[in-house]
């Protein structure tokens, strides 16, 4: 049995440590889907059931889904019961599931983690209204998960296509300041196009926080799943590597392992 050693970042330096791998079900239309840069016109993979490609990922070992009701971001109705069903599956293997997509209010957040959601991810309210934030840490705690996307070290919003000019690693420490306990670090310049991980812009962030920082954007080898560990994240979201067979789910859990 490994020691636990101090936290570095959202990282346990020098311990073995519970490091994730999470497979990413983006619902659209109510399909399952992978697009490029979070457009809606590029889709670069188009599957059937998102809940037939949840199960096949559990089946796999996966502990924890990343699902994502694009049609909620959208403004375009919600995928909820797709989403329930999902959750459901889940619960049959012992795993958990964190919700993002179209989560506006805090009736959206205590309607997902009622069906059973882990964690609810939210991104636009951390920006346009800390004080709706403050609330749901209070009153939710780590059922909240704030995603901070990132283009160039700083933080996008309204679907990656608004600029904020807040440094992202510095917003991260604002965040843990109001009691947030995790994060979603996604590199959307990299998103859905496999081209590998900005390790550097990670660890950045990882090493301006305590907390947990899941890493999203770009995954495309099993050594990019490394890099990420080295950079302290305490999780991957993989996506595309997965839908288009670059990466083996088993193999991306046997690295998240070693």
């Amino acid at each position: 049995m490994w020691e636990r050693a101090e936290m570095r970042g959202g990282r346990r330096s020098g311990s073995r440590t519970d490091f994730e791998v999470i497979p990413a079900v983006d619902i659209k239309g109510g399909r399952c889907v992978r697009l490029r840069r979070g457009c809606e016109h590029d889709v670069i993979f188009e599957g059937d059931d998102p809940v037939v490609a949840a199960e096949r990922w559990l089946a796999e070992g996966a502990r924890r889904l990343h699902v994502v009701d694009l049609d909620g971001a959208l403004r375009r109705g919600r995928n909820l019961p797709i989403i329930e069903s999902i959750v459901e599956l889940a619960a049959g293997y012992s795993a958990r599931v964190q919700v993002g997509g179209g989560v506006r209010s805090r009736d959206d957040v205590a309607t997902l983690l009622k069906m059973g959601a882990d964690r609810v991810i939210v991104g636009t309210i951390a920006i346009r209204d800390r004080e709706l934030l403050k609330r749901l840490v209070e009153e939710f705690s780590d059922g909240i998960m704030v995603a901070l996307d990132s283009l160039r070290g700083e933080v996008v919003v309204g679907g990656w296509k608004e600029r904020t000019g807040l440094r992202t690693s510095v917003f991260a420490r604002e965040l843990e300041a109001l009691g947030v306990k995790s994060l979603l670090f996604t590199n959307v310049e990299a998103d859905g196009t496999l081209s590998g991980v900005d390790a550097a812009a990670i660890k950045e962030v990882v090493d301006a926080v305590g907390i947990p920082v899941v890493a999203a954007g770009g995954v495309s080898t099993l050594n990019d799943i490394r890099r990420i560990r080295e950079a302290g994240a305490s999780g991957v979201v993989i996506g595309s590597a997965l839908y288009m067979g670059r990466i083996k789910l088993r193999d991306a859990l046997r690295e998240a392992m070693e």
